[in-house]
């Protein structure tokens, strides 16, 4: 049937105009085939093979077809050869990207500035071993070939370097451009950013001579990056004033934050905005809306959102999994799960986590156990260190103790440092269930790896001073003395009009200080009258 439309497309067109109408048209492997066909037996010009072989390459399901054009052509060009790198970058084999550009060196033909863009993003793969190395020895190339200032192409040297962490020479790259575009500060921004270094990309970011969207979402994302969510509101705003339309990735940025801060005026204003502008079929923010309506407690908007959401992802389901857990139903937690399952979706280290986190508070001890070992056995999963940490937590809240301890001994093999954590919260439960026998074998272990933290010695001070071990909780508070450690004050944020304000125990910074003070102070004063 698609036959039928190339003989009169090109009787009616000049063949060449035919042939690219075509080629728009091409959704299969079959129809390509076909126009492969007809061009070997047609006189076109060598330049519409080019076009050809460039539209395979762009199409995933047509890559394996362009692999055997590229493999037959007699004569290859550097044009040729550039849009064969490209097209194994995107089909994730930067090896043989790399293998691509030697061939074409040893081939005589000479690099362009639109060779070393995808070059460079294939020495950016993590799959790609020694992709530092790689990617100096394709940057010594960029200079030998008289590319060292060519914009784009320091933009991809830049993204290199931030993704190996090496912002020094990134840094060096982006001040020897005279002349910087949008992209190539949004590049150095977004470098920083992911390197968690937020004050250096706001430098930048603040220095910048205009911005676009993307500008406005690697600044923010590196903020969300950091935890610092108060600030992603107030960029949000401050990017509403200049009248920039949010993009998709700063919406979910700014979800992320509304949802770990509880500002849930501004998340539901979010979700206006996307409905009102036709985005709530995509995946990525539905799920993050899920996310944010469920942290915010508003578990039945979640589930209206969440069943809205024609493809779920494995996602999607962690989001909501873990957003029924966090609000005490565990029950619905694992029904979803089971959902999950029959729906063959298939779930990863994040689902686990979610799903034991919530057998944990609930006290479904047996189908947390079972879940664990399910999880290798069954999903061939191989547990972290995380999912053992929810085991340890699962069992030591539940009271089993010693089952903790010998869980930790037999399955993960006993202390180590990078746990401390996880033994801490052993010790709380210990001091929960007064279990002293326990929590000294657990503390000693705990000292034997130098844990210096404030909150395990109040934890094994309240264990002893609990249990009447009046000399051993001494100690451990001269202990706290001695070390000058402080335990980090207490926080909370309350949103008013779109604005979240954090205020933090004893602490007297906020403009308003004294007015909020004197009206907590007549509440206090009212509620003692009315209890008279």
């Amino acid at each position: 049937m698609f036959q039928n439309t190339v003989n009169p497309l090109l009787k009616n067109n000049h063949p060449q105009n035919g042939f690219l109408l075509i080629l728009k048209k091409c959704k299969t492997i079959k129809q390509f085939k076909e126009i492969h066909a007809y061009f070997l037996k047609s006189d076109l010009p060598p330049l519409s093979i080019a076009r050809l072989f460039s539209i395979s390459v762009s199409n995933a399901n047509l890559f394996s077809h362009a692999r055997l054009i590229f493999k037959n052509l007699i004569h290859r060009n550097t044009f040729i050869y550039n849009t064969m790198i490209r097209g194994f970058v995107q089909s994730h084999s930067p090896v043989t990207a790399i293998f691509c550009y030697l061939e074409m060196l040893n081939f005589g033909l000479v690099a362009n500035n639109y060779t070393f863009p995808p070059l460079i993003k294939a020495c950016s793969a993590q799959v790609l071993p020694y992709s530092k190395l790689i990617g100096d020895l394709v940057h010594a190339h960029v200079i030998k070939f008289g590319f060292p200032k060519d914009p784009f192409v320091v933009t991809t040297l830049i993204e290199l370097y931030s993704s190996v962490g090496d912002m020094g020479t990134a840094r060096r790259l982006f001040d020897g451009i005279p002349k910087r575009d949008v992209v190539l500060w949004t590049a150095m921004i977004d470098g920083y950013g992911k390197m968690g270094d937020v004050n250096e990309a706001r430098v930048l970011f603040d220095e910048m001579p205009e911005r676009n969207v993307i500008s406005w979402s690697a600044m923010m994302a590196a903020y969300s990056r950091v935890s610092d969510f108060k600030e992603v509101l107030s960029l949000f705003r401050e990017m509403q004033e200049t009248g920039v339309r949010p993009n998709d990735s700063v919406l979910v940025s700014v979800l992320t934050a509304c949802a770990n801060l509880g500002a849930f005026a501004q998340g539901l204003w979010i979700h206006s905005y996307v409905k009102h502008n036709n985005l709530d079929s995509n995946t990525i923010l539905a799920t993050a809306i899920t996310d944010m309506y469920a942290k915010c407690g508003c578990v039945e908007a979640a589930l209206s959102v969440f069943e809205g959401i024609k493809s779920k992802d494995v996602g999607a389901w962690n989001a909501m999994i873990s957003g029924v857990a966090m609000n005490s139903d565990a029950r619905k937690s694992l029904e979803l799960f089971n959902r999950m399952c029959m729906d063959k979706a298939q779930p990863n280290e994040t689902t686990f986590i979610a799903i034991l986190t919530a057998c944990t508070h609930a006290g479904l001890v047996d189908e947390g156990l079972t879940l664990f070992d399910q999880m290798s056995a069954l999903y061939k999963l191989k547990p972290r260190l995380e999912h053992y940490a929810c085991v340890v937590d699962l069992l030591a809240r539940a009271g089993k103790l010693e089952e903790a301890e010998k869980f930790i001994d037999e399955r993960i093999g006993g202390f180590s440092e990078g746990d401390a954590n996880v033994w801490g919260a052993l010790l709380g439960a210990c001091r929960t269930y007064g279990n002293v026998e326990v929590g000294n074998r657990v503390w000693r272990k705990l000292a034997g790896l130098g844990v210096a933290d404030c909150g395990t010695y109040m934890i094994l001070y309240n264990m002893y001073k609990e249990s009447g071990w009046d000399l051993e909780a001494n100690h451990a508070l001269k202990k706290i003395r001695e070390m000058g450690m402080k335990k980090k004050p207490g926080c909370s944020l309350i949103e008013v009009d779109g604005v979240v304000d954090e205020f933090i125990a004893s602490d007297i910074s906020h403009p308003q200080a004294r007015e909020i003070f004197d009206i907590v102070h007549s509440l206090f004063k009212l509620v003692n009258l009315e209890s008279l």
